[in-house]
């Protein structure tokens, strides 16, 4: 990580995304994000929207699939 992708934690708790970071990952004002808490850091993942999301399954094969009738 170079200097340039480095921030600071404000006395409100918030932290700016840098701008690199933003325009590599396609960020955008208003996205929502989660926090995943991993050993002493985290990891932020962007939460998807519903359009986004709509049609990754699209030709998945769906036999094979344990449902709920396979479970303890």
């Amino acid at each position: 990580m170079t200097a340039r992708n480095t921030t600071r934690l404000s006395s409100k708790f918030q932290i700016s995304i840098p701008k690199s970071v933003r325009e590599e990952n396609g960020w955008r004002a208003g996205q929502e994000f989660a926090f995943i808490p991993r050993g002493k850091g985290v990891v932020l993942v962007p939460i998807p929207t519903l359009e986004e999301l709509r049609g990754i399954a699209r030709g998945a094969d769906p036999t094979g699939y344990r449902d709920r009738e396979d479970r303890y």
